[in-house]
């Protein structure tokens, strides 16, 4: 299942601290060193916002330097700079950077609830699920009743494959505080579980729970549109994305979003017009990677190969900073053709949550590819065990047992794939 988001999930912050105070150890030998902002370029250095974030970092640099065991000014900057990680994909800085901050955090309180939850937050999105988990199951042990944590806890269940524990960790949350935070999980596991009418309904009230305009506001009516993108409803998910650069014109998730329309309709030329645009807002791997797939349509395998293997390098750098990245290099060499890179970054990963249905999705791929056809059906079944109805699926699906010689179950897969999105159409690299 394709994620729309770089993290699979986007970040979300606390909306109050605990009122609680834990008792300080005094003997711990606290640093002042704090990881500054990294500078912006280009349009996002222009937005409005920006001297304020520098200015209100100053001001909680300073707080931090006059009172060094007041944890208050650190979270203030954890939320900031894992805000300015999703607005500037400087991710293989800010995670880093947030984590020694947190770090910091809890060597001064160690049972702190925020910090816990932060730091979870940080290796969700740096596809450490399994620490992702535990940290939000220690956090909850510390306060069940904060919703924050079960969003996280949804997010780090779904990666795992676990995903009768995400629906129940998800219906905590809404129980707690229906919010955009909430709406969006319960949308993301209605998709995985096959109902994109829900799903639909699901984000269209995370959209309305959202303050106009904010980024994550905007994050919801994105994946809004590429839920109706998703769906073959082209005109509605580019009205979405409309919308939101209308109030956001720096917002590079848009604009992919509006490639990704242009692409459906073959007008492959804005589509990488608008990929260029994002990429010089973001450094974001998977622009790039969008633009090498639109070369191979236009019939440019040069350009295409050449492309990717920046991507390549885009990854290694991401590893480099501590993000997990074998399912996308997995993804990335089954599309250059280099199958036993493919499967060795496919099975590294699968080792580590073997009931993952994207997982478990791009291994079948793999194994299609090679012709090993048990093996690819095996992972396919896997896939598709939560009833996914996602077009990508289930068109590997139908491939696989067309390669067993099982046409009729293969015409179903590809029936299957239409109901969901009536302009899908079996892609020509199968």
């Amino acid at each position: 299942m394709k994620k729309i988001i770089i993290f699979c999930l986007p970040f979300f912050f606390l909306v109050q601290m605990s009122c609680t105070e834990k008792k300080k150890t005094e003997t711990t030998e606290v640093t002042t060193e704090i990881p500054g902002l990294f500078e912006r370029e280009g349009e996002l250095a222009s937005a409005t916002e920006w001297a304020k974030t520098k200015e209100k970092v100053g001001e909680l640099k300073a707080k931090i330097a006059q009172n060094p065991r007041d944890v208050k000014p650190r979270l203030q900057l954890v939320v900031i700079y894992l805000a300015e990680a999703r607005i500037t994909g400087e991710h293989p800085y800010y995670y880093p950077a947030a984590l020694r901050i947190l770090d910091g955090v809890l060597a001064i309180d160690p049972q702190n609830f925020e910090a816990t939850t932060f730091k979870a937050s940080v290796k969700m999105s740096q596809h450490q699920f399994p620490e992702a988990r535990d940290l939000a199951e220690k956090a909850r042990k510390i306060n069940p009743e904060n919703a924050y944590v079960y969003g996280v806890l949804v997010d780090a269940n779904v990666e795992l494959g676990n995903y009768d524990e995400a629906v129940a960790m998800s219906d905590k949350m809404q129980a707690l505080k229906p919010s955009l935070e909430a709406y969006s999980r319960a949308s993301y596991l209605r998709e995985i579980y096959g109902n994109y009418p829900g799903s639909i309904a699901a984000m269209k009230l995370a959209v309305q729970a959202g303050l106009p305009g904010s980024e994550p506001q905007c994050w919801a009516k994105n994946t809004l549109g590429h839920l109706y993108e998703t769906t073959g409803q082209l005109k509605e998910a580019e009205t979405e994305y409309q919308q939101i650069l209308a109030m956001r014109p720096s917002y590079a998730f848009a604009l992919r979003g509006q490639a990704q329309v242009y692409k459906a309709r073959n007008q492959y030329d804005r589509a990488l017009a608008e990929l260029e645009k994002a990429a010089a807002i973001m450094p974001e791997y998977s622009f790039h990677e969008e633009m090498a797939d639109i070369y191979l349509l236009k019939g440019d395998q040069q350009k295409a190969m050449k492309k990717y293997a920046e991507v390549v390098t885009m990854l290694d750098e991401d590893a480099q900073s501590g993000h997990a990245v074998d399912l996308e290099l997995c993804k990335l060499y089954t599309k250059l053709g280099q199958l036993d890179s493919a499967a060795a970054y496919g099975l590294k990963e699968y080792a580590k949550r073997p009931k993952n249905i994207d997982v478990n999705h791009a291994l079948a791929y793999v194994y299609l590819k090679e012709k090993n056809n048990e093996k690819a059906l095996q992972h396919i079944k896997v896939a598709l065990s939560t009833g996914t109805k996602d077009p990508e699926v289930l068109q590997i699906a139908s491939a696989i047992e067309v390669a067993l010689g099982n046409k009729a179950q293969g015409d179903k897969y590809l029936a299957e794939a239409k109901r969901t999105n009536p302009k899908y159409a079996q892609e020509s690299r199968l």
